[in-house]
């Protein structure tokens, strides 16, 4: 019998079709935070040891328990298996990026250049790894960072821009006061991209609550809470922005009653959540600073 082609490939890769069957149930509960994702992918490693992809979804699932440490091995064995893998590089970066928020000044500076070529590599492998080049923007605007510079956050800038056009409007409000300090001209970007936001795709959650924290983060909370009351009324049953409306309230001290309403629809279920939307204890303490 002769095996179709697609099936003769997956035979050579050692990765079966009932692999990429349990893959996809790890990406579910890791879309949904699942305390159960690590122990699955972790049999799925065991049993796809030479896989780059089993790898990364185990440093996905160590993130989200909060092993960074150990998501960094995994990342970096995805890496050693597959170094043109633009994910394995992605999470390299980001396992990188949390762990070095855990170490002394020292590790944090010999750390920094293998997280900039992480992002580096996976942006050259695939250019629409935005929140890739987003890090490298910070990267970059980082005193004295190595390998950094404005004009290297600039191009970064830029090619988000032409993806996607709110995030390049914040991205240009981070340089702008970050490097430049120009207070003025970041405030016109975020403008651009809080009026440019209503075109964004129903599916591009994390974009939209980038806009909502940057106006958090600059005390613009009328804005901040106009934006996400749209929001929630476009996209009722999307979680995201109640949760973001019960943050607003929590930090600002204002908007009680929407930010309590909203954590408690938040907490009550039912709603659509994402991968990177906060866990239920979150909402609990945002819910008790309000």
């Amino acid at each position: 019998m002769r095996l179709a082609p697609l099936a003769l490939g997956l035979l050579l890769a050692g990765f079966s079709a009932a692999a990429f069957a349990n893959a996809a149930d790890i990406e579910s509960l890791l879309k949904i935070r699942d305390p159960g994702a690590l122990a699955k992918a972790q049999a799925f490693v065991e049993a796809n040891e030479a896989n780059a992809r089993a790898w990364v979804l185990l440093a996905r699932a160590q993130l989200q328990k909060g092993e960074a440490d150990e998501a960094v091995e995994s990342a970096e064995q995805a890496v050693e298996l597959a170094p043109n893998d633009a994910q394995a590089q992605l999470w390299l970066g980001n396992s990188l990026g949390v762990r070095i928020n855990e170490v002394n000044m020292l590790r944090k500076l010999t750390m920094a250049p293998s997280l900039r070529d992480a992002y580096e590599a996976a942006v050259r492998l695939d250019g629409n790894l935005l929140d890739a080049r987003s890090r490298l923007i910070q990267y970059y605007l980082y005193p004295a960072a190595p390998g950094g510079g404005v004009e290297k956050a600039q191009a970064q800038q830029a090619e988000i821009a032409k993806r996607n056009p709110v995030l390049g409007h914040l991205a240009e409000a981070t340089i702008q006061r970050a490097h430049f300090e120009d207070s003025a001209a970041a405030m016109r970007a975020i403008d651009a991209a809080v009026a440019a936001a209503p075109a964004l795709p129903a599916e591009d959650i994390d974009t939209r609550v980038a806009v909502g924290s940057t106006l958090v983060a600059l005390e613009r909370y009328a804005d901040a809470r106009t934006f996400l009351l749209a929001w929630a009324a476009v996209q009722p049953r999307q979680a995201a922005p109640h949760y973001q409306l019960g943050r607003l309230a929590a930090i600002s001290g204002q908007f009680l009653d929407e930010g309590s309403a909203g954590l408690k629809r938040y907490l009550d279920g039912g709603l659509s959540r994402g991968e990177n939307d906060p866990r239920d204890t979150a909402a609990w303490w945002r819910l008790g600073q309000i």
